[in-house]
């Protein structure tokens, strides 16, 4: 699945501040139709996406029974965003999970794995 919108950039200020855009409703609504087949839990969908030329990886986080986008300060830079600026999004869901890897799961292409735990 492909998506591509604009939004502004906001400042999540907590203890782990960062910088997101909102999904519009419109999106949500698709992403909430494959959210089963590929969240890897609490709702976190994995997605590539890129902003301007700067392509990243990332998962969407739910929030106010929408999602948002994280942007990470290396895209920020790369692309001169700021706080309130209005960006372009285009997002790709990464495809659906398959594979077991002992207490987590890949993804088709072998990502977003969490590793297994060592025994002891």
């Amino acid at each position: 699945m492909e998506l591509e919108f604009s939004g502004v950039v906001w400042h999540w200020r907590g203890p782990s501040p960062y910088h997101f855009v909102s999904v519009p409703d419109d999106e949500c609504g698709a992403l909430e139709s494959v959210s089963p087949q590929v969240s890897y839990g609490w709702g976190m969908i994995p997605v590539a996406g890129r902003v301007g030329s700067t392509s990243f990886t990332t998962a969407l986080w739910p929030k106010d029974g929408g999602y948002v986008v994280p942007l990470k300060d290396a895209v920020r830079r790369a692309e001169d965003i700021e706080l309130d600026d209005v960006v372009t999004v285009r997002l790709t869901v990464d495809g659906v999970w398959r594979r077991s890897c002992g207490s987590g799961w890949f993804s088709e292409r072998g990502r977003w794995c969490r590793r297994p735990r060592r025994a002891r």
